[in-house]
C-alpha cells in the first residue's frame, strides 16, 4: 500500500543542491518536492557496520538533510571485508566518527549527528525522538527488540534488515500502518540456535544488497512514493539470486502493538529477555570459567587436561590454540562428542569468544564431567593476551 510522505518539504534547494541532486530532480516521482522532503528529513542509522555502511553512504548521497549515526564500537581490521564506510587508516578509530567523516566526504551539504554511545533503555527514547525515521543496522536480537519497542512506543517507522552468510531479509515496521517486529518474531530464538555473523560469517557484498534496499525503502517513506515494505518481508538468496516476498500481517494479539498490549514500556533488560545464554549454560559457567592466561599456566605446568575447540572446522583453520582438539558444538548437541572425551583428564572447552563453549560446558557437566571448565573470551582472548602474532577474526 502507498503511504503519505513522512516529512514536509524544505522551503527551497540551493543552487549547489540542485546541481548535486539533478538526477533525482528529473525523476517525475521524486522531482523538486521529493528532494525537498529528503532535505528536511532526519534519519537515524543504528549501527555503522555491515548494513550501516552502505545505508549511510547512500542516505548521504541521496541528500537526507540530517543523518544520525549511533555506534559505540571501534573499527577492527576484520570489519573491512564488508563495512565499506571505513578504510585501513580507520582501524582503531571510533566507528561513529569514522562513518561521519566518510559521510561528510560524500556530501558536505548535510548535517551529521554522531551518537558515540551504546544504545540502551536509558537513552533510546530520547535519541529516537529527534528523528523522523530509524534505519536498523543492528546484528543482535536484544538491540533489535529494543529498537522495535522504542519505535512502536514513539509511533515512528523503521526500516529493518538482517544478513547471514548468503541470505538477507528486509522489511518496514510501522505499527500505525502494519505489523511490528514482534508480530513477525513474537519471541527471540532459543539461546545458541541462531549464530551471529561473527560466528557464521557473511558475504561482504550481501551487506550492500540489503543496505541499499533499506535506503530505497527509507526514500520511499520520506517522499511518499511507491509501495513500501510495510506488511511484507523481503527475502534474498544471493547464491540462487532469488528475491521473494512474504506477507506479514499485524498480530491482533501482539503483546506490544495488538489490541490488548501487555508491553507498554521498554523492558528492563533486553539481554535477559533474549537469553544470550541458556539457564543451564549460565549455571555451568559459574565458578567454571578460566582465563586464557590460566589455560596457558595449565599447559606450562603440564597439567593433565584435554583441550577442546567447539568451533567449526573453517574457523579452526583460521586460528587455533596449540594443543586443542576440534570437536564442533553440533557434536555436543547430538551427544556424539561425549564418547570422545577422556574420563581421566580435566576437560577444558573453548570457542571464539565463550558463548558456544558455555553451552557445550553445560552438556558436559550434565554428562558427569563435574570439573570441566571453559575459557572465557575463547580464542580471541588467547590471541589478545597470550599470542598477538596469531590472526584474529
Amino acid at each position: 500500500m502507498s503511504l503519505p510522505p513522512l516529512v514536509e518539504p524544505a522551503a527551497e534547494l540551493t543552487v549547489d543542491e540542485v546541481r548535486r541532486y539533478s538526477r533525482h530532480l528529473i525523476i517525475p516521482d521524486v522531482g523538486m518536492a521529493g528532494q525537498k522532503r529528503l532535505k528536511n528529513a532526519k534519519v537515524l542509522c543504528v549501527g555503522a557496520g555491515g548494513l550501516g555502511s552502505p545505508a549511510l553512504l547512500y542516505l548521504a548521497a541521496a541528500g537526507v538533510g540530517t543523518l544520525g549515526i549511533i555506534d559505540f564500537d571501534v573499527v577492527d581490521e576484520s570489519n573491512l571485508q564488508r563495512q565499506v564506510i571505513h578504510g585501513q587508516s580507520d582501524v582503531g578509530r571510533l566507528k561513529a566518527e569514522s562513518a561521519a567523516a566518510s559521510v561528510k566526504e560524500i556530501n558536505p551539504l548535510i548535517d551529521v549527528v554522531v551518537h558515540n554511545v551504546a544504545l540502551s533503555t536509558d537513552n533510546v527514547m530520547e535519541i529516537f525522538s529527534g528523528y523522523d525515521l530509524i534505519v536498523d543496522g543492528t546484528d543482535n536480537f536484544a538491540t533489535r527488540y529494543m529498537v522495535n519497542d522504542a519505535a512502536v512506543l514513539l509511533g515512528k517507522p523503521y526500516v529493518w534488515g538482517s544478513i547471514y552468510r548468503f541470505d538477507g531479509q528486509a522489511s518496514v515496521f510501522w505499527a500505525e500502518h502494519g505489523p511490528c517486529y514482534r508480530c513477525l518474531y513474537p519471541e527471540p530464538p532459543p539461546p545458541g540456535m541462531v549464530p551471529s555473523c561473527a560466528e557464521g560469517g557473511v558475504l561482504g557484498v550481501l551487506c550492500a544488497s540489503i543496505g541499499s534496499i533499506q535506503v530505497n525503502e527509507a526514500i520511499k517513506l520520506l517522499t511518499g512514493i511507491g509501495e513500501p515494505l510495510v506488511g511484507r518481508l523481503m527475502i534474498y538468496d544471493a547464491l540462487e539470486m532469488q528475491y521473494r516476498t512474504v506477507k506479514v500481517r499485524k498480530d491482533p494479539e501482539c503483546v506490544l502493538c495488538g489490541k490488548n498490549p501487555s508491553v507498554t514500556q521498554l523492558l528492563d533488560d533486553y539481554e535477559a529477555f533474549c537469553g544470550a545464554l541458556s539457564e543451564d549454560a549460565q549455571q555451568a559457567v559459574t565458578d567454571s570459567t578460566i582465563t586464557a592466561r590460566e589455560l596457558k599456566d595449565m599447559q606450562d605446568r603440564g597439567d593433565d587436561i584435554f583441550l577442546v575447540d567447539v568451533r567449526e572446522p573453517n574457523e579452526y583453520e583460521i586460528v587455533s590454540i596449540p594443543g586443542a582438539t576440534l570437536i564442533p558444538k553440533g557434536e555436543f548437541l547430538n551427544g556424539a562428542a561425549l564418547e570422545k572425551l577422556p574420563q581421566d583428564k580435566k576437560i577444558v572447552l573453548h570457542c571464539k569468544s565463550g558463548g558456544r563453549s558455555a553451552e557445550a560446558l553445560a552438556i558436559v557437566k550434565n554428562a558427569g564431567f563435574s570439573d570441566a571448565v571453559h575459557v572465557g573470551g575463547g580464542v580471541l582472548s588467547w590471541v589478545k593476551s597470550i599470542d598477538p602474532s596469531l590472526p584474529s577474526y
